[in-house]
């Protein structure tokens, strides 16, 4: 039997070490349009390479149908994954976080180990290999590149991702060969990416950094909290806790939601309580500038931009604030609110949401539904994981799970 992969990420990758161990008489070829396998494993975690997560449920993904990962997540969970990581070779260092990671603490370490797999099965493996076109005559398929054409196929998986981090040579031309084939797909997003603001004061703030409370608004609702690293930029806001909030956001935004969140700088102190707090220390410097003595709570950059807001005079004196004043500036800082209008886009975002649609595809085998012998995996489905690791381990797990229907 014949078999063409499509995208030497984890997903293709974990399909043909499964299938070939199987089946040691396969003829897998497996394609990919860079000069080496596994560019989104050596650039996820910063080049640490964050592998998988010990706790994983369903709840961790969103999508059209989050619960289409159940079967895959039950049948390759992270102890079928870190036996399958010590077959290889590799071994992992699970962190209180339960973010998983190569013991080596080095992403290169696990792309290495996984060709030496590939090659001493047999893996055929064709990269710089842009596929152009893939077609199906006579129950066969016929995988056409620029200047050349691998025929004879009995079984394709296409398992290429989506468009996140184009610099990878990530591109959508799996939804093309998908829409080819009949199948449909959800539009396509950046995923844990950075959010663009509407605010006009948005270069001030550049380079502020703390850890806050984000609260998602969708068309005022509140849809999520998450506390964590914000970073503002000159194009809005950044760190962890908004690459977190984004999958939510950009999902409502890509919809023409109406998108806002709020950042609580500190959450621990109820509004009140924070005005009272400001106005003791106020009161303490009672001759020298508000924005000045703000900078003993909040940045410095921060405290200009914050009487602006607030709309008091930047050199409006301690004994010269008002009550009514101090609230405002409380009530700010526990609630500063921004409109979210775009994102970094796909060339810095860590995953793309969307993709073809799962209801298409059998959540057992990742087989088509609409033509026999094609089969998806990976990123390419709208299926998309929250940071930490998820992502990779989806890949891992459709892989593994079409890996075992290929030898069928």
């Amino acid at each position: 039997m014949k078999i063409a992969i499509i995208g030497a990420g984890a997903a293709g990758i974990m399909a043909c070490i499964t299938a070939k161990r199987l089946n040691k008489n396969l003829q897998i070829d497996l394609f990919d349009a860079n000069k080496g396998i596994g560019k989104k494993i050596l650039a996820s975690g910063n080049g640490r390479c964050n592998i998988s997560n010990s706790s994983i449920t369903s709840k961790n993904y969103i999508g059209e149908n989050p619960d289409f990962v159940n079967f895959a997540l039950k049948e390759f969970d992270f102890k079928a994954f870190e036996k399958f990581c010590k077959s290889v070779g590799l071994l992992l260092d699970v962190k209180e976080s339960c973010k998983v990671y190569p013991l080596s603490n080095e992403a290169k370490s696990v792309t290495n180990l996984l060709e030496l797999a590939l090659n001493e099965l047999g893996v055929n493996i064709y990269l710089e290999s842009f596929i152009r076109d893939i077609e199906k005559v006579d129950e066969k398929f016929n995988i056409k590149l620029d200047e050349t054409e691998y025929k004879g196929y009995d079984k394709v998986l296409i398992s290429n991702g989506l468009g996140a981090a184009p610099q990878l040579n990530a591109n959508e031309s799996g939804l093309e060969f998908a829409s080819k084939f009949g199948h449909t797909y959800n539009s396509t997003y950046p995923s844990l990416v950075g959010l663009k603001t509407d605010n006009t004061y948005n270069g001030k703030l550049q380079g502020v950094k703390k850890e806050c409370n984000v609260i998602l608004f969708v068309n005022n609702n509140l849809e999520q909290e998450i506390f964590g690293d914000v970073l503002f930029t000159s194009y809005g806001v950044s760190g962890f806790a908004i690459l977190d909030i984004s999958q939510l956001a950009v999902l409502n935004l890509s919809s023409y939601q109406d998108v806002k969140i709020a950042i609580n700088f500190f959450p621990k102190i109820n509004k009140n309580d924070l005005a009272d707090q400001i106005q003791s220390l106020l009161k303490t410097v009672p001759n020298q500038r508000v924005v000045d003595i703000l900078t003993g709570m909040v940045s410095n950059k921060i405290a200009p931009v914050l009487l602006d807001i607030c709309k008091i005079n930047i050199d409006t004196k301690a004994n010269e604030i008002n009550a009514k004043q101090i609230k405002a500036i409380a009530y700010q800082l526990n609630s500063w609110k921004m409109k979210i209008v775009d994102t970094q886009g796909f060339g810095h975002a860590e995953a793309s949401g969307g993709g073809v649609r799962t209801i298409e595809v059998d959540n057992r085998t990742y087989e088509s539904k609409l033509v026999k012998n094609l089969y998806f995996a990976g990123e390419v489905l709208d299926i998309v994981g929250n940071r930490g690791g998820f992502n990779l381990h989806f890949a891992w797990a459709s892989g593994y799970l079409v890996g075992k229907s290929l030898v069928k």
